[in-house]
């Protein structure tokens, strides 16, 4: 099975999942500053400065087939966050769900738990996959709360894992949702999105 196509486009009632496009290129610079999200030295957002770079990037790798990024669009259309299938395995098949970020006027609500919602269903229920995995900084305490919230699994913290940007080395947290998982963790998916606020 071919995990694709790279111009997919999932929408709910909070978010829509676009193709990544140089023209979102001003307003997730406005959306990653507005938070100043790349000043947190346990993750890799881009600033304002770097984010034409860092759309060429990803917008490389999706041209060799390496990954699908997104652009998070509000339920107003206006670009809020990025967020990736990656580390796709067509053959398993298996994909990681990440190098996600939201500005943080768009954070703890519906917004970010219907893009996982959307994401996932996609990947269990299109694409047939085994499992999709989530990984994170392990002293990224948000984000790890956020995706433990969202139903995964610690598999694990792989040890010295990789150098960041700083020249730090990374542990890396990895979780997952396997299908075995996944009509549980749809139903909690599904009530957090309702459930008042």
């Amino acid at each position: 099975m071919t995990l694709g196509p790279a111009d997919l486009t999932l929408t709910g009632q909070h978010v829509s999942l676009v193709p990544l496009d140089p023209a979102h290129c001003d307003a997730l610079a406005e959306a990653s500053e507005a938070g100043r999200l790349h000043e947190l030295w346990y993750t890799a957002v881009p600033s304002a400065a770097d984010m034409g770079a860092e759309m060429e990037r990803r917008l490389a790798l999706r041209d060799a087939g390496r990954i699908i990024p997104f652009t998070q669009l509000d339920a107003q259309g206006t670009p809020v966050g990025m967020t990736t299938y990656m580390n796709i395995d067509h053959d398993t098949p298996r994909v990681e769900i990440g190098s996600t970020w939201i500005t943080p006027a768009a954070q703890r609500g519906p917004l970010n738990t219907e893009a996982k919602r959307l994401l996932l269903t996609h990947a269990f229920e299109v694409w047939g996959c085994l499992a999709v995995e989530f990984r994170t900084h392990r002293l990224n305490q948000q984000s790890r709360r956020a995706i433990e919230r969202l139903g995964a699994q610690l598999d694990g913290i792989l040890r010295a894992h990789m150098r960041s940007p700083d020249g730090t080395i990374r542990d890396t947290a990895v979780y997952s949702v396997t299908a075995a998982d996944w009509p549980v963790t749809r139903t909690h998916l599904d009530w957090l999105i309702a459930r008042p606020r």
